[in-house]
């Protein structure tokens, strides 16, 4: 048996799960399982590989994206700069990390992009935010990093104007606000100033449009969810297990 899974805490709904499952069904590889492990602390995933010695490859949620750093035996480049990992191959017992985020959200961004999209706002300062901001600097789009917490490099909630949000035409949200079953939640931002040059992504998949997505819909923004990064996510993991 091969198993594969994810970690994280809540996974009270994976797609990785789902999707991995139904790959296996359709391709007939009937000697390969695909599990969830809600572990409600990153020291619990020991346990796990203990448990589970026929893990062949992890994915890694919120929660312990960076959390996962240290149990790790390698990092691949992206791992490196971005300080976060959300894929892990195993071989011989050891964890190799890699990060799939960066490829997946560069992809699935390209497609909306205009030329005007030169300003963005990154909403959070998780894993992912890591991510997308590896990838903006790529780009050579300049982007402001939104947090709780103030710092150097961070804005904090309230910091952020109506004149800013006219400025930074692309606006990303790395957060989980508006995840089911939190429906009704979303990021505080002046909406009012959002316009139809503005691009609005969501990280988020469930529901396919937050009230995030909603509101900049209602001001004809360009607007795109996170379902596709999950499939490019999902498919690039199984490349890197079976590479």
């Amino acid at each position: 048996m091969r198993l594969y899974g994810l970690i994280g805490y809540p996974l009270s709904h994976s797609f990785s799960k789902k999707y991995f499952t139904e790959k296996f069904e359709s391709e007939k590889l009937y000697d390969h399982r695909y599990e969830n492990f809600p572990i409600v602390s990153i020291d619990k995933l020991k346990m796990v590989l203990d448990l589970h010695p026929e893990l062949k490859g992890l994915n890694v949620t919120i929660p312990y994206k960076e959390q996962v750093i240290p149990f790790l035996y390698s990092s691949s480049y992206v791992v490196e700069k971005t300080g976060a990992c959300n894929c892990i191959k195993i071989m011989d017992g050891k964890l190799l990390g890699h990060n799939t985020d960066v490829i997946a959200f560069e992809y699935s961004l390209k497609k909306g992009l205009k030329s005007r999209h030169q300003k963005a706002l990154i909403l959070g300062s998780g894993g992912v935010s890591k991510a997308v901001a590896f990838v903006l600097k790529k780009m050579g789009i300049d982007y402001k990093i939104v947090s709780r917490k103030a710092s150097e490099d961070h804005l904090t909630w309230d910091q952020i104007t109506t004149q800013m949000i006219r400025e930074h035409l692309l606006i990303i949200n790395t957060t989980p606000l508006g995840m089911y079953p939190k429906v009704s939640e979303f990021p505080l931002l002046p909406y009012d100033s959002v316009t139809s040059d503005h691009f609005l992504f969501d990280m988020v998949y469930n529901p396919d449009k937050t009230l995030f997505l909603k509101k900049g819909e209602e001001k004809g923004a360009e607007i795109k969810n996170g379902y596709e990064m999950l499939i490019i996510q999902a498919e690039e993991s199984w490349r890197i297990w079976n590479s």
